[in-house]
């Protein structure tokens, strides 16, 4: 057993973080069943049920970690914890089918307050043709707790792994950076203004954007469809949850390679860029460590870049290099620096 075992040690587990913590805690666990294809340590896991695989994800969201009720409606909220779990599904290059809903409130919500949770519910499934197929639902000594398990299927070919990118692969991303991360900083600004002086409004500047990027994203499965019709199977896939930087740490280092990403080809609403510019900070900082645009990163063959290359929304932003060569920002100035992972922190 591991030395972290030791009754007398204490280890912090933010000395971990989330993935080392996870390979912590399942280091020990072997698959038995013939049918478990990909266990642990993607954005979901991939069983043999037949002719196609079964996509699994869940994803835990917490009152107070993950979502502020004194600025995120409660629709909102059943809404993003659909699109959250789907979205790692599109990131298997899979189709997500159904849902499990659990939650846990305390007795400061009502019926009425759960009934509006779950029209953000009901219509992310009506949007992303899922039904729902059961789940669980407790008391909570205090706050919100939801956990949603989504179900997919794809044929085992066509699924993408962190692990599949291979050196002169070319990376792309869908859709723009940056814009959940500067509408959670607006948000927050309204709502210290408000704690400051309750008779302040919120002024949210208009910015319609950035603030639907974070109160109300959308999962890629149109980008799925897209890479079915060009007849592209990635060789890696990850969603943009935590941020580019750590995400793109993630393939590389599940892929055993390095990368080089230069600054002037990553896409960034102009909008969100104003904004950045207001809060008096590098808009390129926000789209490479922002997170939760839950856009989609991945690593094309060079042979198949023509047919993804002008696909609605997809941007080419850099190329897959030897591992030694580690994970490097190209500036506009032509000058490499290397990347940290700066994106969310679990823990």
């Amino acid at each position: 057993m591991s030395e972290l075992n030791d009754p007398l040690q204490r280890t912090e587990i933010n000395s971990l973080g989330e993935f080392g913590l996870i390979r912590h805690l399942t280091r020990d666990f072997t698959s038995v069943q013939k049918s478990t294809i990909k266990a642990v340590g993607d954005d979901a896991a991939v069983i043999n049920h037949g002719d196609t695989m079964t996509i699994v994800t869940t994803d835990l969201l917490l009152e107070g970690i993950h979502f502020d009720l004194a600025y995120f409606p409660l629709q909102h909220i059943g809404y993003k914890a659909v699109v959250c779990n789907i979205s790692d599904v599109c990131a298997m290059n899979a189709y997500a089918e159904q849902i499990t809903v659990s939650i846990a409130v305390s007795s400061r919500f009502s019926v009425e307050a759960l009934d509006l949770l779950y029209s953000g519910i009901r219509e992310a499934c009506k949007v992303y043709d899922v039904d729902l197929v059961g789940g669980d639902t407790t008391s909570s000594l205090r706050g919100l707790v939801i956990s949603i398990t989504a179900i997919g299927r794809q044929v085992l070919p066509k699924i993408c792994y962190r692990s599949g990118a291979k050196q002169g692969d070319y990376l792309f991303v869908t859709g723009e950076l940056g814009g959940a991360y500067l509408g959670l900083q607006l948000l927050e600004r309204e709502k210290q203004l408000f704690l400051e002086n309750p008779s302040i409004q919120p002024d949210l500047e208009n910015q319609r954007y950035a603030v639907g990027k974070f109160l109300k994203p959308e999962a890629r499965k149109d980008v799925v469809l897209w890479l079915e019709k060009a007849g592209v199977v990635p060789n890696a896939m990850i969603d943009l949850s935590d941020g580019l930087s750590s995400d793109l740490m993630h393939i590389c280092q599940q892929s055993q390679i390095g990368a080089e990403i230069s600054e002037s080809f990553i896409p960034m609403n102009e909008e969100a860029k104003l904004l950045a510019l207001k809060f008096q900070v590098d808009p390129f900082t926000c789209a490479l460590n922002g997170g939760e645009d839950y856009e989609l990163l991945m690593a094309i063959n060079p042979a198949d870049a023509p047919k993804v290359q002008y696909l609605p929304g997809f941007h080419y932003i850099g190329e897959c290099k030897p591992k030694e060569f580690g994970v490097q920002l190209k500036t506009d100035q032509g000058r490499l620096h290397a990347m940290k992972a700066q994106g969310w922190v679990h823990f």
